[in-house]
C-alpha cells in the first residue's frame, strides 16, 4: 500500500511539473502543487490534507503578503513624500511578519506557498517602479488603496469560509491589521 501511494505522489509531482512546464507564474505553481496534494489524499492512507478552499485562501493571502512588502521596498527607495514612506516601512514590518506566520502554518498543513509574487503582482509593481517623484507615491497608493480592499475581502471571505481552525484563527488576528493598513492608506491617499 505504501509503494502505491508513493507511486501515486511520484505521478502526480511529474503530471504537474509537465502540466507546469511553460508556467512560470509563482502563484500558479502553488496552486498546482496544492491541487495535486489534494487529490493524491483521496487515495487510501494518504496523508490528509487541508481542503482546496484552504489551501486557495493560503496561496492568495501568501501572493498578497509578498507583493505588499515587495512595494513597500520600493517605496521606502523611492517615495518622496514622508508619510508614504512611513507607510512602506509599516507595510514591510506587518507583512514581513503575517509571512513569516503563514508561512509556518502552511509548512505543518502541508501547503505549497509561492516563493514571488504572481507575474500580475509582479507586472504592477514594474509599472509603479517606472516611475518617480510625486508619480510614483500617487501609484503606490493607489496600489496600496486597490490591494488591501482586495486582501481586507480575502480575509472576510475566509472568515466564512476557511475549514481549518488554526488558518482561521491566523485570519481573525490579521484582518483588523489589513482594515487598519486599510484605512491609513485610505487617509494619505484623502490628503493628497
Amino acid at each position: 500500500m505504501k509503494r502505491l501511494t508513493i507511486s501515486a505522489i511520484a505521478i502526480a509531482m511529474i503530471v504537474a511539473s509537465c502540466g507546469n512546464a511553460g508556467n512560470s507564474d509563482p502563484k500558479e505553481q502553488a496552486d498546482s502543487t496544492n491541487e495535486a496534494r489534494i487529490e493524491d489524499s483521496a487515495n487510501p492512507g494518504a496523508q490528509p490534507a487541508v481542503s482546496e478552499e484552504d489551501s486557495k485562501f493560503a496561496v492568495d493571502a501568501a501572493n498578497g503578503g509578498l507583493a505588499e512588502v515587495q512595494l513597500g521596498q520600493a517605496a521606502q527607495a523611492k517615495a518622496t513624500d514622508p508619510k508614504v514612506k512611513e507607510f512602506a516601512t509599516l507595510m514591510i514590518a506587518d507583512h514581513t511578519k503575517a509571512n513569516d506566520e503563514l508561512k509556518s502554518l502552511a509548512g505543518i498543513k502541508g501547503i505549497t506557498l509561492p516563493s514571488a509574487p504572481s507575474e500580475e503582482m509582479q507586472k504592477d509593481a514594474a509599472d509603479i517602479n517606472a516611475k518617480a517623484g510625486k508619480d510614483f507615491d500617487k501609484a503606490y497608493i493607489d496600489q496600496m488603496v486597490k490591494d488591501h480592499k482586495k486582501t481586507v475581502e480575502l480575509f472576510e471571505d475566509g472568515q466564512k469560509n476557511v475549514k481549518d481552525a488554526e488558518l482561521k484563527a491566523f485570519i481573525d488576528k490579521t484582518l483588523p491589521v489589513l482594515k487598519t493598513h486599510l484605512e491609513h492608506i485610505q487617509t494619505i491617499e484623502k490628503s493628497k
